[in-house]
């Protein structure tokens, strides 16, 4: 294990669950998200709102939005806005810590910038309409390039976009290096949540062997998956041994990634991933499977950004 949380500055105690809002029915789902996973940590609710000046500027003529009666309008919003999902974030956790703040900045850099110090950065699954919806970008942008833990909160369309607070942790497990990260974290949700930890792992028979610096073809075929179960089992020993308390259930496929997760955020509560792809995707910052699970899972996506300063 790579990952020493103990170094981690979102472990801090003073590292709040950070929320970004902008009036949706997602981001409303976000802060009663937030507020169950603060009080359960013991942890500060930071509810922010990015008025984005600069993008008001870029639509309407720089004049209007320079009137002091355009300003003082859009941070009263602002402050109306926090101020409600402040009040149900209070219903949903009674004696919560809650503060809120409302920055001139556009929400992607705000997000961004608590990326380093937040426990937890939450967003909604989508925006809302007219000027704050930005159809999703700030969603996208937020998980592509935020530091830390990333969490956006989806809900399951076929039962009413209601948010499961039941079922397993599910863990798309990557036996590369860069998948360390996305482990770690989600044994440490499934502690905290004391639920089952499905370790997810996808291979096919072209890339066999890859991850681990072998070929595919020292192996045949029919002993691919044995192969690779032992390597899952491998992977996984050192964390067990961290949680023994965690029942782990571990999957094997020879089947695409994506497709898997997908079909698991059916009845998970939660699930895991690393932020990077592999092989040539490998330079991305968001990868093709985590890209597709904050757009079309069906339970919250939690996506765990390397930190090198927790590192060893």
């Amino acid at each position: 294990m790579s990952v020493r949380f103990e170094e981690d500055t979102r472990h801090l105690a003073t590292a709040p669950v950070v929320v970004g809002v902008d009036g949706s029915e997602a981001a409303d789902a976000a802060v009663t998200w937030a507020a169950e996973t603060a009080a359960q940590r013991g942890r500060e609710l930071r509810i922010v709102h990015g008025l984005d000046l600069a993008e008001m500027r870029r639509i309407f003529e720089p004049y209007d939005v320079l009137e002091p009666s355009v300003l003082d309008t859009l941070r009263a919003r602002g402050v109306d806005l926090v101020t409600r999902c402040a009040q149900r974030a209070l219903d949903t956790a009674p004696g919560l810590r809650v503060r809120t703040e409302v920055s001139k900045s556009d929400p992607v850099r705000m997000l961004l910038g608590y990326g380093g110090t937040a426990y937890l950065v939450v967003i909604g699954a989508s925006g809302a309409t007219g000027l704050a919806a930005h159809a999703g970008s700030t969603m996208l942008a937020t998980t592509s390039h935020a530091e830390g833990i990333t969490v956006v909160v989806r809900g399951d369309p076929e039962a009413g976009g209601h948010v499961r607070r039941e079922g397993p942790v599910v863990v798309g497990l990557d036996c590369g290096p860069a998948g360390e990260r996305a482990l770690a974290v989600a044994f440490e949700e499934a502690a905290e949540r004391r639920a089952e930890l499905v370790a997810v792992h996808v291979w096919d028979e072209m890339n066999f062997g890859r991850y681990a610096g072998e070929s595919y073809s020292l192996y045949p075929p029919p002993n691919v998956e044995i192969r690779e179960e032992a390597l899952v089992a491998e992977r996984l020993a050192g964390w067990r041994e961290k949680y023994p308390d965690v029942l782990v259930n571990s999957r094997v496929y020879p089947t695409d990634a994506a497709a898997t997760l997908l079909a698991w955020s059916r009845s998970a509560r939660l699930v895991v991933s690393g932020s990077r792809g592999r092989g040539r995707l490998a330079s991305l910052l968001l990868g093709s499977t985590s890209n597709a699970l904050v757009q079309h899972a069906r339970c919250p996506v939690m996506v765990a950004h390397p930190d090198e300063r927790s590192r060893s």
